[in-house]
């Protein structure tokens, strides 16, 4: 395999594996480094076929050979996907006893908390049980917000199946649940033990949430990586193809990006993490206020990203051109840039949502946004009226 390194334009420096690779051939770690709480996230296609063997590498042997596990598993997922890990971890020796959750925002709820919580009552759960999330960001924020507050803590594995978990909600250790005014506004950090990534479970992967995770990959380049940006307009016709040399390229270096900015700012304590937030104050508030499932996460921070771009276009700090080529890119990649008809009449519902957004500060709205194709910034002290011309 030929290693490339390449320095990207906010001077992160990486390797990638040539994309003449072939597939089967092709395997990827992105350490994620967080000190005692550091992990790896491996990619893969197949992989998943691998999972008891790398649980055993990531335990103590003799833990690992008599681990008991919850897997928690979407039922779309789990006859395709979930029931092969779970005969993996059963051959390295662990006992598994799954429980299957249904698929759809709403799952994200606190009578499936309490379910989950049931399950591993039932099973004698002790600190030493392990949780394994195998599905898309719903699964494993959930799972890993059981992990996270069962026993005060239960260490937990993320085999995200979605394009958008791969890329985002499986890295960085944000877990939790919604409340009926406002997403993920229940929650805890819990970083996993590792994370696996399978590329070929992107073959079963509907159309619709395959593109709903491409919102999160553009957002990458919008706000960290501007060669990636560019990457990614050159190659449109991968993309919506699911080619899989794109794709390998796409998924590690939106892993990467991640796992950098997790490291600097893993509890969002010094403001960079919040950069990972494009589009998602606008975002969150249209998911919420459509019902959740109307909008897809992706969808709905797409919609997000223009109405952020076009704030920053009015407080001149990007140029028209700039927006043209976030939409472009969107809209060729079928996905939605425009604000729905029905939500555009709530402006007030929308303030409101909004004002629940975890970067607000004594009710002063903040929004990410950028100055050029490839940084972002946070934004104090926004007057909601002038945030609101950007629907």
């Amino acid at each position: 395999m030929q290693l490339v390194r390449r320095i990207s334009s906010n001077g992160i420096h990486y390797q990638s594996t040539s994309m003449t690779a072939p597939i089967s051939a092709w395997e990827r770690i992105v350490p994620v480094n967080l000190g005692s709480r550091s992990y790896d996230i491996v990619i893969k296609e197949g992989i998943i076929s691998q999972a008891g063997s790398l649980l055993t590498s990531w335990l103590k042997p003799d833990t690992a050979k008599s681990q008991r596990v919850l897997l928690i598993a979407d039922v779309a997922v789990f006859d395709v996907h979930g029931a092969a890990v779970q005969r993996s971890l059963e051959l390295a020796g662990a006992e598994v006893r799954s429980a299957i959750v249904p698929s759809g925002e709403q799952t994200k709820s606190w009578a499936q908390t309490q379910t989950l919580y049931d399950h591993l009552v039932d099973m004698t759960a002790d600190r030493k049980t392990l949780v394994v999330a195998v599905g898309g960001g719903v699964t494993g924020d959930l799972a890993g917000f059981v992990a996270a507050t069962y026993a005060r803590g239960l260490r937990f594995v993320q085999v995200p199946t979605t394009l958008l978990s791969m890329v985002d909600s499986s890295v960085g250790g944000k877990t939790g649940i919604n409340h009926p005014r406002g997403k993920n506004l229940i929650g805890a950090f819990h970083q996993p033990l590792g994370v696996i990534i399978d590329l070929a479970t992107l073959k079963t992967l509907p159309d619709r949430e395959y593109r709903s995770g491409l919102a999160e990959v553009v957002k990458y380049g919008v706000i960290l990586d501007e060669v990636f940006f560019s990457f990614l307009e050159q190659n449109i016709a991968g993309l919506d193809s699911r080619d899989p040399d794109v794709l390998r390229h796409v998924i590690a270096r939106s892993c990467e990006l991640k796992a950098d900015v997790v490291r600097q700012d893993e509890y969002e304590t010094t403001g960079l993490r919040a950069v990972l937030n494009y589009g998602h104050t606008f975002g969150h508030a249209f998911e919420a206020l459509a019902g959740y499932g109307a909008l897809l996460h992706g969808e709905a921070v797409s919609i997000g990203m223009i109405c952020a771009s076009r704030l920053a276009e009015l407080l001149g700090r990007i140029t028209p051109d700039d927006t043209r080529r976030q939409s472009d890119l969107l809209s060729a990649l079928n996905l939605p840039i425009e604000v729905p008809s029905d939500l555009r009449n709530r402006p007030e519902d929308i303030l409101r949502c909004m004002m629940l957004d975890k970067k607000t500060e004594r009710g002063e709205l903040r929004f990410v946004l950028p100055s050029r194709i490839g940084h972002v910034e946070t934004v104090r002290g926004i007057l909601p009226d002038i945030a609101l011309r950007c629907l």
